[in-house]
C-alpha cells in the first residue's frame, strides 16, 4: 500500500496521550514496521487545553468526536473514549459507515455490540481491531484469531483483571481483609474510586465474552456469563486454600462442553505452583487449550498506559499493512449463536467453608445434607475446640453437580448450628 495511513484519535486520556506520543516520536521506526508512514491528522477530546505531555500543535482538533469520522483526511479512527453506548458507540458506527477502519480498546462496547459492529465493518469493506481491549499488551486477540487456528480450542482460562489479582495477592501475603487492601489499591491507582466493575467481575466478563467469541467462533454473549466477584473472599479462605495446596484467583473461564458453551467469572481455587497460580500482583494471564497443538500460556501487564498503547499501535501497524480479516476470526454472518450450557449440567469440585457452633451433631448434620445431594468429601480441615463457640469447618468435595451443592448449602444454612452463610468456591484445573 502507498501513502501515509492517516489517523483520527478520539480520546486523549492516559492511553490516548500515550498513542499520540508514540505516533509523533516513533514515526520512522513505525514506518519500517508498517511499510508506510502513520500520521495523526486529527484529534478529539473534551478539553483542548488540558496538559497531556505531548505536543499536538498543528494537528486538527475536533471538540465533537463524531466529526473525526467524517474527515476526508482520516483513514482510521482510534476510539479511546470508552463505554458501551453514547459517543463511543455512535463514533464507531459512524466511522465504519464512512468506510474508515476502527481501532478500539473498548471491551464493553464490543462485548455488547461486537457482532453487529463486525457485520457493519465487513459490509463496508473495512476492519475493526481491538487487541487493546483484552489484557493490555498481551497479544491474545491476534493469537486466538490468527495463530491457534489449526485445531479446535476447547477452553480458555484467564486472570483478566489486574486490580482483582493485586487485591488477592496482597490479601494472601499480608493477611489483611478485603476492604483494607481495596483501599490500598485505590490509593495506588490500581482500583477506581468506584471499583464495582473490577471487583464485581464485570470487567473480567467483558474480556471473557470477547475471548469466547475468538476461541469458539460464537456471537459475543455477555448475558451468558455467570458472574461472581471477589468482595466476599476472606483471609481465612485464602489461608485454607494454601493449606490444601491451592491459591485463590479471580478467573474468567470459557469451555466448550457437550451441552454448549460455559462462561464463568468467579473466584476459584487454582493448584499452587502452576502457571495461572503463579501470576502475581496486577499482571494478567491467559491459558488456552488448543487441541493437538497443546496448551499455551500468555502473561503480561494487562492495563496501564504502556501496555495498552503498545496494543493500539500494533493494530495500527496491521491496518497500515492491509492485514484485515474477519473481526472475530470468521465472517460475522458465520458467527454461531452461543448455545449456553444448562446450569444443571455444570460440574466441579468445590471448596466449602462452614462457620459452625462447636457442639455435638454439627458434623453429622452437614454430612447428611451433603449426602442427600450425592456430594462426597475428598478432604477436610477443622480448627480448634471451643464448646459453644463458632469454629471453621472446611472441606473440598469430589466433583459434583453445581446445583446439587447449592441445594445442600441452602439446607445446611437453615441449621441453628450454622452462624453465617456457607462459603462455596469452585476448584479450577490450571
Amino acid at each position: 500500500m502507498s501513502g501515509e495511513l492517516r489517523v483520527g484519535l478520539a480520546g486523549l486520556g492516559t492511553v490516548g496521550a500515550g498513542v499520540a506520543k508514540v505516533l509523533l516520536t516513533q514515526m520512522r521506526a513505525l514506518s519500517w514496521r508498517a511499510g508506510r508512514g502513520i500520521a495523526i491528522t486529527a484529534v478529539s477530546a473534551r478539553d483542548k487545553s488540558r496538559p497531556r505531555g505531548v505536543e499536538l500543535g498543528g494537528i486538527a482538533f475536533e471538540k465533537d468526536a463524531a466529526a473525526i469520522a467524517e474527515r476526508a483526511d482520516v483513514d482510521v479512527v482510534v476510539e479511546l473514549i470508552g463505554g458501551e453506548e453514547g459517543m463511543a458507540r455512535s463514533l464507531v458506527e459512524q466511522a465504519l459507515r464512512a468506510k474508515k477502519h476502527v481501532v478500539t480498546a473498548n471491551k464493553a462496547l464490543l462485548a455488547r455490540h461486537g457482532a453487529a459492529l463486525a457485520a457493519l465493518a465487513e459490509r463496508h469493506g473495512v476492519t475493526l481491531k481491538f487487541e487493546a481491549a483484552i489484557c493490555g499488551g498481551i497479544p491474545i486477540v491476534k493469537s486466538l484469531r490468527e495463530g491457534l487456528i489449526a485445531y479446535d480450542i476447547s477452553a480458555v482460562r484467564g486472570i483478566l483483571n489486574g486490580t482483582c489479582n493485586f487485591i488477592l495477592t496482597q490479601m494472601e501475603s499480608t493477611g489483611r481483609p478485603f476492604a483494607e487492601v481495596l483501599g490500598e489499591a485505590q490509593r495506588l491507582g490500581y482500583a477506581e474510586a468506584d471499583p464495582t466493575l473490577d471487583i464485581g467481575g464485570g470487567d473480567t466478563a467483558h474480556k471473557l465474552t470477547l475471548l469466547t467469541s475468538l476461541a469458539f467462533g460464537t456471537i459475543p454473549d455477555l448475558d451468558g456469563v455467570a458472574m461472581t466477584g471477589i468482595d466476599k473472599v476472606t483471609p481465612a479462605d485464602i489461608g485454607f486454600a494454601g493449606e490444601f495446596g491451592y491459591r485463590l484467583k479471580l478467573l474468567g473461564v470459557a469451555r466448550r462442553t457437550a451441552g454448549g458453551i460455559e462462561q464463568l467469572v468467579h473466584p476459584a481455587m487454582v493448584r499452587a505452583r502452576t502457571p495461572l497460580a503463579d501470576v502475581e500482583s496486577s499482571f494478567n494471564a491467559v491459558a488456552a487449550d488448543a487441541g493437538e497443538a497443546g496448551p499455551f500460556f500468555f502473561q503480561g501487564r494487562g492495563a496501564g498506559r504502556g501496555p495498552t498503547t503498545s496494543a493500539v499501535i500494533a493494530d495500527l501497524v496491521d491496518v497500515a499493512r492491509g492485514a484485515f480479516g474477519p473481526v472475530f476470526g470468521r465472517p460475522a454472518t458465520e458467527l454461531a449463536p452461543a448455545t449456553r450450557e444448562p446450569a444443571e449440567a455444570r460440574m466441579s469440585a468445590y471448596y466449602l467453608r462452614f462457620q459452625a457452633l462447636d457442639v455435638p451433631g454439627v458434623m453429622a448434620e452437614i454430612s447428611r445434607h451433603l449426602a442427600n445431594e450425592r456430594v462426597s468429601i475428598e478432604s477436610m480441615i477443622q480448627r480448634g475446640r471451643s464448646p459453644g463457640e463458632p469454629v471453621a469447618i472446611v472441606m473440598i468435595t469430589h466433583e459434583a453437580q453445581h446445583v446439587a451443592v447449592v441445594r445442600a448449602l441452602k439446607a445446611i444454612a437453615t441449621s441453628d448450628k450454622i452462624v453465617e452463610t456457607p462459603c462455596m468456591i469452585p476448584m479450577e484445573a490450571a
